[in-house]
């Protein structure tokens, strides 16, 4: 195969750069990891998948990868503007439980669903609470230095004292609506952000630490500047998260970390996947979010379908969810397990030219800016190459998917079983109800059907039977 180099759009130069780790063939990767209030939604969720896509690209091209990912359990306010409750504190009044349990659900729930997407774990996971000391210890710092100061509700960072506050975001400063990004308040400035809250009252939160200011809390941005700093150190390669961090979060981050550290460029690479949205609107939790994937799942879909429907669309093209493109994504992927299983079942060997075409092809695609829906293009060439031999062709789907993470190789037919005319006639009148979203009904004829024997599944092509 000819060279490909690994190409990147990096959000701070806004092109699509030759990607170059710091210290010869290791790659130091932090992502911006959920916050821990609620269960993920899918919108979440293509994020996660994005950095898995990227980490799996990473090591595809024989990079050894660093990937520290965080979980916010303390700190992240309801508003970007420093303003509203604590996102944990208000889940653990809601819930009636301490937050410490409700961080520890949350993550637990997250990394579930991350395994039934075939993500595969970060190197390091860290929690925002067990950094208290190390962020209290930067504020200090930039104190010391003239950048943090002391407003009635909190310590804060002077944004006019860094000259390149506006680089990742492309701000534009002057023009900003200080009541509308952040609300005004002691602030000296509109841009100028959080670095530790100050508890209300004290002994009313439950996660409150004392400081050299006061009784308070973190500020969601340091929180992160912390833990990837404590892990990849002062200067690291790459950084990821979504498109609605550009602006604030990761603007607030490099601030700070650029003033503390003296590292210009704290992060050398900076990739933003774009939204998932529903009927044209950004799928949030703050709008009650849209599906999780347990939810997806009890409506038969394998969770590793709406992988696909994320790697079939660009990470940084906003795409629109709907179950009837689920629906599509399922059946494609349905159908290349059943084209697996069948060329697993066959030993011939025949290695034309286009075996090392279609892998130059491959590495092509995933190595410009993680092209993954001309990834799949590709894959389905192999499949339908009537030339190649089965192993060949083997051979190159699994290590494709060694970047998909779609499990090709893992195929279940459905066992072929005989059933009554009682049988065939309630899953007919299920599936109706089910169309028509009386899930009472529907799930009342599960029921029938297992005092009859039988187990049902759905899945995106329609029931599946089994017998019990």
């Amino acid at each position: 195969m000819s060279e490909s180099k690994l190409k990147i759009f990096n959000t701070l130069t806004r092109e699509k750069e030759e990607f170059i780790p710091l210290d010869g063939n290791n790659v130091r990767f932090y992502s911006c990891g959920p916050t821990v209030y609620w269960h993920p939604h899918i919108g979440n969720m293509r994020s996660y998948i994005f950095n898995d896509l990227l980490k799996r690209v990473l090591t595809y091209n024989g990079f050894k990868v660093t990937h520290v990912m965080n979980y916010t359990d303390v700190g992240h306010l309801t508003s970007d503007g420093d303003t509203g409750d604590d996102k944990i504190e208000q889940a653990a009044k809601k819930e009636n439980k301490k937050a410490s349990e409700i961080a520890e659900f949350y993550i637990k729930t997250f990394d579930e669903d991350a395994l039934k997407l075939n993500i595969i774990p970060p190197s390091i996971t860290c929690k925002a609470t067990d950094y208290i000391k190390e962020q209290i210890d930067i504020i200090k710092d930039l104190e010391d230095k003239g950048i943090a100061y002391k407003t009635a509700d909190g310590i804060y960072y002077d944004t006019t004292k860094y000259d390149d506050y506006a680089k990742l975001g492309r701000l534009n400063i002057e023009g900003l609506d200080s009541g509308h990004r952040i609300d005004a308040g002691e602030k000296r400035n509109k841009t100028d952000f959080a670095l530790w809250k100050f508890s209300v009252e004290p002994g009313i939160r439950q996660q409150e630490w004392d400081s050299p200011w006061g009784i308070g809390f973190p500020g969601w941005h340091t929180e992160c500047v912390v833990m990837a700093t404590k892990h990849l150190g002062n200067q690291f390669d790459l950084h990821t998260g979504g498109e609605d961090h550009i602006q604030v979060h990761h603007t607030n981050e490099i601030a700070q970390a650029e003033m503390s550290y003296g590292k210009r460029p704290w992060v050398k690479y900076w990739m933003h996947g774009a939204y998932l949205n529903f009927k044209g609107e950004k799928i949030s939790k703050s709008k009650g979010g849209l599906y999780t994937i347990p939810d997806l799942m009890e409506q038969g879909y394998d969770p590793l379908t709406f992988r696909y429907f994320c790697i079939s669309a660009n990470y940084r093209k906003q795409t629109n969810f709907s179950m009837e493109a689920l629906s599509g994504s399922g059946k494609a992927l349905e159908r290349l397990k059943l084209a697996v299983q069948e060329i697993k079942s066959k030993d011939d060997s025949n290695k034309t030219e286009s075996f090392d075409k279609y892998k130059q092809n491959f590495l092509d695609a995933i190595n410009d800016d993680l092209n993954t829906p001309q990834a799949l293009s590709v894959l389905h060439a192999v499949v339908k190459n009537t030339k190649l031999g089965n192993k060949e062709k083997l051979e190159l789907i699994l290590d494709f998917d060694k970047v998909f993470g779609l499990k090709l190789d893992e195929t279940n037919i459905q066992e072929k079983i005989t059933t009554s005319k009682e049988v065939e006639d309630l899953l007919i009148a299920r599936t109706k109800a089910r169309e028509d979203k009386d899930w009472n009904e529907a799930d009342k004829i599960r029921d029938k059907l297992k005092k009859l024997g039988y187990e049902v599944n759905d899945t995106a092509n329609g029931p599946i039977l089994k017998k019990i």
